[in-house]
């Protein structure tokens, strides 16, 4: 299975995707360790990567599909994976649609973690992390700008029949049921 696990920062996608990783046997693949992967490698691309991060740029969306792509051609990947932190823009989900199609491949599912705003805050600002970013004032801006960049890719991904919702509020263990379920209806809807 191909599966792209979306949702706001705070919501748990990091933590249910090991999860699903383990239960479903399939890799989690996260862009953040594309990023590191490529760049401790020396890719070409992980090359490019690093020099757009050093110069405190954000890496364009053609640079990011490029790097996914690059990514899922190794063989661990084969057999699917769980996408967590992309696309995240429309550009970039059309893109990857275009890289799934020379690669033969599809997505098989699209599931949105929704957690209302109230519940992000109060996990963001209780994870611990120690970001400077991790003020309630701070936070609620990370959550506009998600808001307003990615209500799109989820539009882009209704509109062809994958999006699915789950509500990613419970315990770690009642949203992975959620998250468990849904694949199954999808699988059965496919």
């Amino acid at each position: 299975m191909r599966i792209i696990l979306f949702g706001p920062p705070g919501a748990g996608k990091g933590t249910q995707a090991k999860l699903m990783e383990n239960k479903l046997n399939i890799p989690h693949l996260s862009t953040g360790d594309i990023f590191r992967n490529a760049i401790k490698n020396k890719t070409p691309l992980g090359v490019e990567v690093s020099k757009i991060l050093e110069s405190g740029k954000l890496v364009p969306d053609v640079t990011v599909v490029n790097l996914v792509g690059e990514t899922i051609k190794q063989p661990i990947y084969q057999n699917g994976y769980i996408l967590d932190g992309f696309p995240r823009t429309v550009p970039q989900a059309e893109a990857f649609d275009k890289v799934l199609k020379e690669n033969g491949q599809q997505l098989d599912a699209f599931i949105s973690m929704e957690v209302p705003e109230d519940e992000l805050i109060k996990r963001i600002s209780s994870r611990g992390e120690g970001r400077s970013d991790d003020t309630p004032e701070k936070i609620k801006v990370r959550l506009d700008v998600y808001n307003k960049e990615t209500a799109p890719v989820m539009n882009y991904y209704k509109e062809k029949g994958l999006y699915q919702s789950v509500n990613g509020v419970g315990t770690v263990e009642e949203i992975f049921e959620k998250i468990l379920a849904t694949l199954k209806k999808q699988q059965g809807a496919g």
